[in-house]
């Protein structure tokens, strides 16, 4: 099948930005001291067989692999799977190129199935689900981190009110196709996703992650969207300056500025077929 725009998009991106996700929120930690990797880790944390949906560069499998799981890795990008390829924790994982909406493994081949900001990018989410659910062995555990966007009165939410009218005034040509399923961005639209496929209800925890730093730091964090890739170099210029003036105004005593991203991690299980009526 040939991949849609969201997909095209989304392949170019990682070439260019193969590690994207992790630099924003590797760094980023949780109130309780954890990053939002920790966090999606400890919802599988009883499970053997574990599959990364949309893994990326392995961030999440590498800290994974600690426990000595069986892994497996699926994504979309070359680029982001060559980088997972040279952590020496991933050298027995399988890792694979290829789309959720059609995962290359039999059924029940999985315990858990975790992912992390990859979700809410996909088309034919239902569809993804319904595969996740044939590749878990039932009673199995899905655990995505969703975004949740801004925490408000910091220095993400002042990047996307500096961003919003530079893309409203983008031609075409520098616009990106729209990407995911809005229904992934609140615990009711997923579970309309899920419930169908044949998980429980969804157990849903909001966090906020905190990327504070100094002005100048924050800015291949905050910048690092889909949205600003297709920008010309000029436009991004300028909007690096305004954005790094007004930034460090929010600066605390010490010289970091606070920056914070609300986070959802979304946790089902797998339940068991239903048995045929006498």
């Amino acid at each position: 099948m040939a991949a849609s725009a969201q997909e095209s998009f989304l392949k170019a991106f990682h070439a260019s930005h193969p590690m994207a996700t992790s630099q924003t929120f590797g760094e980023g930690r949780g109130p309780d001291g954890r990053s939002s990797y920790d966090l999606l880790a400890a919802r599988v944390a009883g499970s053997e067989r574990v599959l990364d949906l949309g893994c990326g560069d392995g961030v999440l499998m590498e800290l994974l692999a600690a426990a000595g799981r069986e892994l497996t890795g699926l994504d979309l990008s070359p680029d982001s799977l060559a980088v997972a390829r040279r952590r020496p924790a991933l050298a027995d994982a399988r890792l694979v190129e290829g789309r959720a909406q059609r995962l290359p493994f039999p059924d029940n081949d999985f315990d858990a199935c975790v992912s992390h900001m990859a979700l809410m990018l996909m088309d034919d989410v239902d569809a993804v689900a319904a595969e996740v659910a044939r590749v878990l062995a039932p009673g199995g555990t899905f655990a995505c981190a969703l975004g949740g966007g801004a925490a408000g009165g910091e220095a993400f939410e002042l990047f996307l009110s500096l961003l919003r009218p530079v893309l409203a005034s983008a031609p075409p040509h520098q616009q990106i196709p729209s990407l995911g399923d809005r229904r992934t961005r609140n615990r009711a639209g997923l579970d309309e996703i899920l419930g169908p496929a044949g998980f429980a209800p969804v157990s849903w925890e909001t966090v906020v992650i905190d990327l504070s730093a100094p002005a100048e730091q924050l800015w291949p964090l905050v910048s690092c969207l889909y949205d600003v890739l297709p920008l010309p170099s000029g436009t991004l210029a300028d909007l690096r300056a305004e954005f790094t003036t007004e930034a460090a105004a929010l600066a605390r005593a010490d010289g970091t500025v606070p920056c914070g991203f609300r986070l959802h991690i979304a946790t089902a299980s797998l339940l068991p077929p239903a048995e045929p009526r006498s």
